[in-house]
């Protein structure tokens, strides 16, 4: 998203130009993606810490595979998941209702990491756990009403990379970028207006991925 002056000739920044203000910008990266804010920092935590946090979450958090009511049947969810925040954070997409499960250890450390670098608290986080290829999540915006207008999305990798596929809803442009481990990634301004997201099925071998993303909802006491 390019910057814009306002009427006193005052600059105003983008979120990426204020966190590469205030990070370093070796670290960081703006994908290209026209009508989006999205940021990308390949190393934001060091391989010891992101594999210490991988090996917690798997035994930390209360995973469960839900499922989705569509077409008249009940398909299971192509990955295990866990719901985490604030105990006013209940969180309902696709028809599913999920009340939070308590912050663990784990999370509030890297929570606490992404409300710095993000200039935000965050209230609540989705977990998922891809265990394999055959694992995935469809294309889909995390437009929710709860989470307002030009919600910030902070995404954490453990884990496996795998490619994370960016849509434009309009024009049907396409734009992958691997999500390597240890990584994070900021999605924010009017991206969820304008693109869909998701990880593909694969047939490669290859091992688990965790992945955190990091929300605030709008509830009635954080307002």
């Amino acid at each position: 998203m390019p910057p814009s002056n306002t009427t006193g000739g005052d600059r105003q920044f983008s979120l990426f130009e204020q966190l590469d203000i205030a990070e370093n910008p070796k670290k960081a990266m703006r994908l290209p993606l026209p009508e989006a804010d999205v940021i990308y920092y390949p190393a934001f935590l060091n391989p010891d810490t992101a594999d210490a946090f991988f090996k917690a979450l798997q035994n930390e958090l209360p995973w469960q595979q839900d499922s989705l009511r569509m077409f008249g049947k009940t398909i299971p969810i192509p990955r295990l998941q866990s719901w985490h925040g604030d105990p006013e954070c209940t969180y309902t997409y696709s028809g599913l209702t999920m009340p939070p499960n308590p912050w663990t250890a784990t999370l509030t450390d890297v929570r606490n990491r992404c409300n710095h670098v993000c200039k935000t608290r965050f209230n609540s986080v989705l977990a998922n756990w891809y265990r394999h290829g055959q694992d995935s999540m469809s294309l889909h915006a995390d437009d929710e009403p709860e989470l307002g207008p030009n919600p910030i999305i902070a995404s954490i990798t453990l884990g496996e990379a795998r490619p994370f596929i960016f849509k434009h809803k309009e024009t049907k442009v396409r734009h992958t970028h691997v999500l390597e481990h240890g990584s994070l990634l900021v999605m924010a301004g009017a991206t969820q207006s304008h693109y869909l997201h998701g990880i593909a099925k694969t047939v490669k071998p290859i091992d688990g991925r965790i992945n955190l993303t990091f929300r605030r909802l709008i509830v009635s006491n954080s307002m």
